[in-house]
């Protein structure tokens, strides 16, 4: 799992750190385990999906940095920015609100925010697709 992992996020410590998550998932998955056909093969597909999944946010990370010298332009675009930001996510529904801010801004895992709002993992990532897909959908108006 190491090596497939490695392939993907290249660096030894990252593709072992990915193995562990995938190792905590699959522990998690135990009762269900033996409802697939080839449990090995489910491993090999939950490390590629998390590697890929790493290796897609490190991208997302890598955007060019904003100039650090303060302007009064620089300064009233960012708060134009803040603002039209902010008042598009008061126009999502309040659910897909509070986990795109406990996601974001406030930096949960999905497991964290689903613990919180006491709903399944699988509907905290349905919201968060959903609130995505509308903020993009209003940038784009």
């Amino acid at each position: 799992m190491v090596a497939e992992a490695i392939q993907i996020v290249g660096a030894t410590a990252d593709a072992e750190d990915v193995v562990q998550d995938a190792a905590l998932k699959l522990w998690s998955m135990r009762p269900h385990l033996g409802d697939y056909s080839s449990p090995d093969g489910l491993a090999v597909v939950i490390v590629r999906r998390l590697s890929l999944n790493r290796a897609r946010s490190w991208s997302r990370s890598a955007l060019p940095e904003q100039p650090t010298e303060w302007t009064p332009e620089s300064a009233m675009i960012s708060a134009e920015e803040s603002a039209r930001l902010e008042q598009t996510l008061r126009m999502l529904p309040d659910m897909q609100q509070a986990v795109l801010r406990m996601k974001h801004i406030d930096g949960l895992e999905v497991s964290e925010i689903a613990r919180i709002t006491g709903c399944s993992a699988e509907a905290v990532r349905q919201n968060l697709s959903r609130a995505r897909r509308r903020i993009l959908k209003m940038f784009r108006i």
